[in-house]
């Protein structure tokens, strides 16, 4: 069994930095990409960062140049420092781990977390 446990959500002013971080725990043998989904109310999850086992980063346009992603693999967690956030980055935030479960896993396995809020108001 997998855990991905997310903290660092809340409530920030306009303007103001949030970190998420987000451990991943269990029957793990290694882990791919890891990455932050959000969805906000009414719209669909999508992608706002990911990062490969190698330290490849990919961010949806609307995060670039304020979100950086980062990973701690041998603590099998990811980070995402959030600047200069807005109202529109409202949403819950959800961690992802694609990853193999143990050397006999012919194939990789998606995992998720349960998700924190963000919220950024005034």
């Amino acid at each position: 069994q997998v855990q991905l446990v997310e903290s660092g959500g809340g409530l920030v002013q306009p303007g103001g930095s949030l970190r998420l971080s987000c451990a991943a725990s269990g029957s793990i043998f290694s882990i791919n990409t890891m990455g932050w989904y959000r969805q906000a109310p009414g719209k669909q999850r999508e992608l706002a960062a990911r990062i490969s086992s190698s330290g490849r980063t990919n961010y949806a346009d609307s995060v670039k140049g304020r979100f950086t992603i980062s990973r701690d693999n041998a603590k099998n967690t990811i980070y995402l420092q959030m600047n200069s956030l807005k109202p529109e980055d409202t949403a819950v935030y959800y961690c992802n781990a694609l990853l193999r479960t143990s050397a006999l896993a012919s194939s990789l396995t998606n995992y998720w977390g349960q998700g924190t809020q963000v919220t950024v108001s005034s």
